[in-house]
């Protein structure tokens, strides 16, 4: 069974970059047809869908945030990577990384989606973004 774990630091300063790692085991990222997601919730807020990187390598991000966004793997080491540039304390949230079996398409510009759109999920990490 997969399991997904999220690591980084959990307090980011205005303007800099939030650097999150998704630790894979029991399955390997680069499997057919595996969709690999990071999806954060505000606090009172509703599961917001980043983006993702495909067992390809392949890479989509929501509309509302591809500016900002970069997704990136370390197929030695199992691991996918979210990077947030110049983040604000509305980018403040629970962060989890994901596993989907097919694609995913955004047809919006915010991203919501529910926790059954998914079939694995790490535990989540709080990242507060504070000076």
């Amino acid at each position: 069974q997969v399991q997904l774990q999220e690591s980084g630091p959990g307090l980011v300063k205005p303007s800099q970059t939030l650097s999150l790692t998704c630790t894979v085991s029991g399955g390997s990222i680069t499997t057919n047809y595996y969709y690999w997601s990071w999806i954060r919730q505000p606090p009172g807020k509703g599961l917001e869908w980043i983006g993702y990187i495909a067992y390809s390598g392949s890479t989509y991000y929501s509309p509302s945030l591809k500016s900002r966004t970069s997704i990136s793997r370390d197929t030695s080491k199992n691991q996918f990577t979210l990077q947030l540039s110049s983040v604000t304390p509305e980018d403040t949230a629970v962060y989890y990384c994901a596993r989907r079996g097919t694609d995913y398409y955004c047809s919006g510009y915010v991203c919501y989606v529910s926790k059954a759109d998914f079939g694995s999920w790490g535990q989540g990490t709080q990242v507060t973004v504070s000076s």
